[in-house]
């Protein structure tokens, strides 16, 4: 009688331990003990709204959104108030040669940035875009600790590995970042590279994606992008990134816009919904799955979300 009431007692702890938004099934095979399984392949969505100014909208509801996965209509079963998520930020800064005139106040600017977003759940890393990727801050919780990180970083005339840089912060984020947590990368960089080992885009993209990061991109070069194709390449290759993440590409004319920038991005992770889903019974087989958010009563406002996923084991 003992040992059923222990078998019990044990199953119902396990239930209460599941973590949020997993599914669970019981399995008991004859003869054998009751066996709990955890099915926790729930999809998860960061999406930003903005009205036609820019300006975040967050007082929508789950019935509002229409979720498509390979073009057929998901049941949102979880959304998260705008900002409710924990934050798991990476910072990337560009220390090559091409921020070197406009290094400090951008230094400065990210500091202010790192003030504004940072409460005492979210984490955040910082690496610098160099000759290959370096971690200068191991991920922390502390806005003290980050500060310090950022303002040691020294600007360098190095090659620029800045796919490498990008693909090794969306590992990690992969690795330590909690499950329910907003995943962000935010670089400051022209995205030129000529020192990366793959030298691909693909490959950086594929690392956010499976990683489940947001990236938002500041291309302190200004107007002279204009003047020459490696410049218009590399700002095409933010783009891409941030557009196919859910995030946005930003180029400022002049050093007084960083502010405004990284003030809106600011504002736009702290309003972001946090929209889940279960997907369709398909095999977990590591194929790319495309993702499309609308807000179909809404026809006005912009919509931002990530455009697929890795459908891998767990």
């Amino acid at each position: 009688m003992q040992t059923k009431q222990a078998i019990i007692k044990l199953a119902l702890v396990s239930i209460l331990s599941v973590p949020p938004f997993c599914t669970v099934q019981s399995q008991t095979l004859p003869g054998q003990t009751p066996v709990i399984r955890v099915n926790a392949n729930l999809v998860s969505v960061p999406v930003s709204v903005t009205n036609n100014a820019g300006e975040p909208v967050q007082n929508l509801r789950a019935e509002d959104f229409r979720i498509e996965e390979d073009g057929k209509p998901q049941t949102i079963s979880n959304m998260g108030e705008p900002g409710e998520a924990r934050v798991e930020l990476a910072l990337l800064f560009d220390v090559s040669g091409s921020l070197l005139p406009k290094f400090d106040f951008a230094k400065e600017a990210a500091s202010r940035f790192l003030q504004s977003i940072l409460r005492p759940v979210d984490a955040v890393s910082i690496y610098t875009i160099g000759a290959t990727p370096r971690l200068v801050l191991d991920r922390t919780t502390g806005g003290k600790a980050a500060l310090e990180g950022l303002q040691a970083i020294k600007p360098t005339r190095e090659q620029t590995a800045f796919f490498d840089a990008v693909a090794a912060a969306a590992r990690s984020i992969g690795q330590s970042a909690p499950p329910d947590a907003r995943r962000v990368v935010v670089v400051l960089s022209d995205g030129e590279d000529n020192n990366s080992e793959s030298n691909r885009l693909a490959g950086a993209l594929q690392a956010l994606q499976r990683a489940d990061c947001i990236l938002y991109s500041i291309n302190t070069s200004g107007p002279s992008i204009w003047l020459n194709k490696v410049s218009l390449k590399g700002h095409e290759v933010l783009k891409q990134l941030a557009s196919q993440t859910g995030g946005s590409a930003f180029l400022p004319d002049k050093l007084e816009e960083l502010d405004p920038i990284f003030t809106r991005i600011a504002a736009e992770i702290k309003a972001q919904y946090l929209l889940g889903y279960y997907p369709p019974d398909n095999p977990m087989d590591g194929s790319f799955r495309r993702i499309a958010v609308h807000v179909p009563k809404r026809p006005e406002l912009s919509v931002r979300a990530r455009q697929g996923y890795y459908a891998s084991k767990p």
